[in-house]
């Protein structure tokens, strides 16, 4: 066995061992799920047991989880930089796990705009988080004023712009796939 195998079965038994507690079974109660004895289950978890495939099949569904999550190995690039673009005031980070999707931090100067022909529309749906300051929200034919801490999700179908109420804010927004490429879209890149 390979140094690498050996660490992928040791993070494995951790794993299932956190899950279970997490969920707050004891041994019993997760071998039951999984119609493992107790004694197979204790020796899975300390190393005293091989890990066969059916059964960390059987442990995933047990733990409401998939295999492939149940054996994923730990990224050596758990660390992202943001990619700045000062044109638009704003940093993304791509979200490795789903590359369609990002994070943006934006600084917002501006009011949203006045006029309702100024407000977009696009595929997708936003969440967002206000970190200072004040932010509104004009969605469709209402508008929110979010504080720091509010958060706002909506579907981007709906006619939408957000922009300072009072001074500067930032938000924090995350957008999927059809979100992002409406607002790249709206900015011209």
């Amino acid at each position: 066995m390979k140094q690498e195998d050996g660490e992928l079965d040791s993070l494995v038994r951790k794993r299932i061992r956190a899950l279970r507690v997490a969920q707050g079974w004891s041994l019993d109660d997760l071998a039951a799920r999984a119609q493992l004895s107790q004694s197979t289950l204790s020796r899975i978890e300390n190393g005293h047991r091989r890990l066969a495939l059916d059964q960390l099949v059987t442990l995933a569904r047990a733990l409401d989880t998939s295999l492939d999550q149940l054996v994923e190995t730990a990224a050596d690039d758990v660390v992202s930089n943001p990619a700045h673009d000062a044109a638009h005031g704003l940093m993304r980070w791509p979200i490795r796990a789903d590359p369609g999707m990002s994070v943006v931090r934006q600084r917002m100067v501006n009011p949203p705009p006045d006029s309702p022909s100024r407000l977009r529309a696009h595929p997708g749906r936003e969440w967002l988080v206000v970190l200072s300051g004040r932010a509104v929200l004009l969605l469709g034919n209402r508008r929110f004023t979010l504080e720091v801490n509010q958060a706002a999700e909506f579907p981007t179908m709906l006619p939408h712009a957000i922009g300072m109420d009072g001074g500067p804010c930032e938000i924090l927004g995350i957008f999927d796939r059809d979100a992002r490429r409406g607002h790249q879209a709206e900015e011209g890149g």
